[in-house]
């Protein structure tokens, strides 16, 4: 109980300075200003990340970390295991299609945890302002072994910040109709499922991004390179592909990809030996 006190007190500092931050508009619904250029970054650790600028590593499967500038660190589909390194998130969200995508026992410290699920069929609503980000969902179906689907059952989980407007699709098993994309919005950078059958068949998936525009796609929820490569091709005719040989990269509005771009990260556990 000391070592977690220990260790949440320097968080708590950091998330009381970042809720004081001021933030910059995101361009949710606005096309952004794109110029070419992105910074990559291979560490597993948690780095200083710089004014307007979002940092992002590919835990594993569909977790990843999100950071920002004032030090708000945020888990996407939180099971609970990030890796070696001590590490207490200011948020998590999960979806409960699979139990690789939540935890029933998220630690207590946690000030912020975001189930996409609320009560069977019902849906939930996050409208979280911690000044520097907004957290907030919209709301999806998902296949269920009982009623066949269970309505609002998943979330899109959407994170601005840096005047950025970044998109996790969560177990996505449906196409969007046409009130929850706009309610999504204009997506500067999207973590996608490609497994193309657990979720989506890698067709519909393909014709959901290409709606999006995003100007950048991370693929997540792949099981194998194959799989990985058969999306990357089915994709190849209106984005770059970029394989950035490693776990994480820095984002910025300024250096968004003039061509909309997928950037194909490696997932890594967080690591203390970084």
């Amino acid at each position: 109980m000391l070592f977690r006190l220990i260790l949440a007190l320097p968080l708590l500092a950091t998330m009381a300075h970042a809720q004081g931050e001021t933030r910059q508009p995101s361009h949710c619904i606005a096309l952004a200003d794109a110029t070419p250029g992105i910074e990559y970054l291979t560490l597993a650790s948690l780095p200083q990340v710089s004014p307007e600028t979002v940092h992002l590593h590919y835990i594993a499967h569909a977790s990843f970390l999100i950071r920002s500038h004032g030090g708000l660190n945020m888990v996407t589909d939180f099971t609970g295991f990030t890796g070696t390194l001590p590490l207490i998130p200011d948020v998590v969200t999960m979806n409960k299609a699979h139990g690789s995508h939540f935890t029933t026992a998220p630690d207590p410290a946690i000030p912020h945890i975001l189930p996409g699920w609320g009560e069977f069929g019902l849906g939930i609503d996050h409208n979280l302002d911690l000044g520097e980000v907004l957290v907030r969902n919209v709301s999806t179906d998902i296949r269920s072994d009982f009623s066949g689907v269970e309505v609002e059952g998943n979330s899109i989980f959407i994170f601005e910040m840096a005047g950025l407007c970044i998109g996790h699709l969560g177990h996505l098993h449906h196409e969007p109709d046409a009130a929850q994309y706009a309610a999504i919005g204009r997506l500067d950078v999207v973590m996608a499922p490609v497994d193309g059958g657990y979720t989506l068949d890698q067709p519909s998936m393909i014709r959901i991004l290409k709606r999006l525009k995003s100007s950048i796609v991370i693929p997540m929820h792949w099981f194998s390179d194959f799989g990985l490569d058969d999306f990357l091709t089915g994709m190849a005719d209106d984005f770059t592909v970029i394989h950035v040989e490693g776990p994480s990269l820095d984002i910025s509005l300024d250096r968004l990809p003039s061509r909309p771009t997928i950037m194909v990260l490696r997932p890594q556990f967080l690591r203390s030996d970084d």
